[in-house]
């Protein structure tokens, strides 16, 4: 797994390409985030596990929700479906 942080488009500094079994957690979009920000995830699990959780969802439900990413990098709905449509996105099928 990686530790460094990735830029917008979940390129690597490298520019390797996304690192797709990272630590990642779902949380609610707006629940403040914090010292105990940890006990507030709803779903951990590979960064992979968490995209394909957000594109399941309704379109309607999805702007409620965020993705924390290793790196402390927070992913908004726009950046997770970007990642769902990725060719190399391993939850496609």
């Amino acid at each position: 797994m990686s530790d460094h942080p990735t830029t917008f488009q979940g390129e690597g500094p490298g520019g390797s390409g996304v690192e797709w079994d990272d630590h990642a957690t779902i949380h609610q979009k707006d629940d403040g985030r914090g010292m105990l920000d940890g006990l507030k995830a709803l779903h951990r699990g590979t960064l992979a596990e968490m995209v394909v959780r957000i594109a399941a969802m309704p379109e309607s439900e999805r702007s409620g929700y965020v993705i924390q990413k290793a790196g402390d990098h927070l992913l908004e709905v726009g950046e997770i479906m970007a990642l769902a449509r990725r060719d190399d996105f391993p939850g496609r099928g």
